[in-house]
């Protein structure tokens, strides 16, 4: 197209070169209605086939991303299980050793045990009805009483002597 419009204008021809610059015009111009035609035809299956490859890769990502979910889900499930076991475990431990230093404190401020208590209660009963059963007088029980634990002050060996 180029190399026509150079030989025209080397001729001198005006009218030959007004001819050439208006069919290149024209040409030029038919060329981008026929571009343009192409790209709708062509653009709306482009558009149609970058959907369906969209709408595939959306379904792989949402595969992908609920294994993970589950796959973290599960992990964190687990860790949490050990983690209250462990949990529980240490406050069982724990309470063990709170018994026993509350059992041993109680101890050595005297404090009799429940086993203690009950243990006493039957002896006096038993007492109590061997005593009438001499006296002669009539056997009776005595209702029995829930007896508040009396606190002992621990006194030194020194005030003791």
């Amino acid at each position: 197209m180029v190399k026509k419009l150079r030989v025209k204008v080397a001729a001198g021809n005006d009218s030959q070169l007004a001819a050439a610059i208006k069919d290149s015009a024209q040409q030029i111009w038919l060329a981008g209605v026929g571009a343009f035609s192409k790209a709708q035809q062509e653009g709306g299956k482009v558009f149609d086939a970058l959907v369906r490859e969209g709408n595939s890769i959306q379904k792989r990502t949402m595969r992908v991303t609920e294994d993970k979910v589950n796959e973290v889900t599960s992990t964190i499930g687990k860790f949490a299980g050990r983690f209250q076991h462990q949990a529980n475990g240490t406050w069982d431990k724990l309470e063990g050793v709170f018994e026993e230093r509350v059992e041993r404190a109680l101890k050595r401020l005297g404090v009799p045990t429940a086993n203690e208590i009950t243990e006493l209660t039957q002896r006096v009963e038993k007492l109590t009805a061997s005593v009438n059963k001499l006296s002669g007088a009539p056997a009776r029980k005595a209702a029995p009483r829930k007896v508040a634990p009396r606190k002992r002050v621990a006194r030194k060996a020194g005030a003791a002597a």
